[in-house]
């Protein structure tokens, strides 16, 4: 199994790493909100770049990254566009989304991107070799807000991304019942214990997956995801509060 670094980060060994949301509509909150997370014991600040209202205007785009690598010094920074078809506040054609990634990746303060598998083979292969030729890590996702999908399912949706050449793989699915998130949960440890060559980040969202976001990590999964002030996925847990439960499990284990 191969690790990932980023920056002071090793992701697939040790503790899941905390990821933690940043999701301010304008830019003053946008900013506010990464001085909160650097207080935290959180690992990885995500820019959900899709909140932000003036998304489409790149060279704002650019005017707030700059300010979050600035406030965040060290923290490695995950740029992600969720489109509304999976749970995010925007929409983007296909192109925009490209141009937008491309944008991120050529400005140089993005340390990894998260990019959809359902946008196309094509488009996100060409956009793992551009963020590689600039020396930023790929988070391959797919986030079904309606169902769970099969065992087998989600095995095989981790596994392509992994055909695609992604650094990370993520999937994270709504549970309709506790069966469901033993099926997120049984799906990681397969895909961990026998096909993955690199960090996995699975869970199963809304209150009744909370638990996944907990004990992923005895299962595989390299990543989960808390809050600061808002969440950006149903079931986030506060970041303070899933670092005591990772370091409890860590200290039983």
């Amino acid at each position: 199994m191969h690790t990932v670094t980023v920056r002071n980060i090793t992701i697939g060994e040790g503790t899941p790493k905390i990821c933690v949301p940043i999701v301010g509509i304008q830019q003053e909150e946008i900013i506010r909100q990464a001085q909160e997370v650097c207080l935290t014991q959180a690992d990885i600040a995500e820019w959900r770049a899709d909140w932000y209202e003036d998304v489409f205007e790149i060279e704002k785009v650019t005017e707030v990254l700059a300010k979050l690598r600035s406030v965040l010094a060290d923290m490695p920074l995950l740029v992600t566009f969720r489109t509304k078809n999976e749970g995010g506040q925007k929409q983007m054609d296909v192109q925009a989304y490209e141009a937008f990634y491309k944008e991120v990746v050529n400005s140089g303060l993005a340390d990894l991107i998260d990019v959809q598998l359902f946008m196309g083979d094509s488009v996100v292969e060409n956009m793992i070799q551009t963020a590689h030729l600039h020396g930023v890590k790929v988070v391959a996702s797919n986030h079904e807000f309606q169902h769970t999908p099969a065992e087998a399912e989600i095995i095989a949706r981790m596994q392509h991304m992994q055909q695609l050449d992604a650094d990370l793989l993520k999937i994270a699915v709504m549970p309709q019942n506790a069966r469901d998130v033993l099926t997120l949960l049984s799906a990681t440890e397969r895909m961990y214990t026998e096909y993955a060559d690199r960090p996995i980040i699975t869970m199963s969202m809304a209150g009744m997956g909370v638990i996944s976001r907990l004990c992923g990590g005895v299962f595989g999964s390299a990543v989960t995801f808390g809050a600061v002030s808002q969440a950006s996925a149903p079931g986030q847990v506060q970041a303070e509060e899933l670092a005591k439960i990772l370091s409890l499990l860590e200290h039983e284990a």
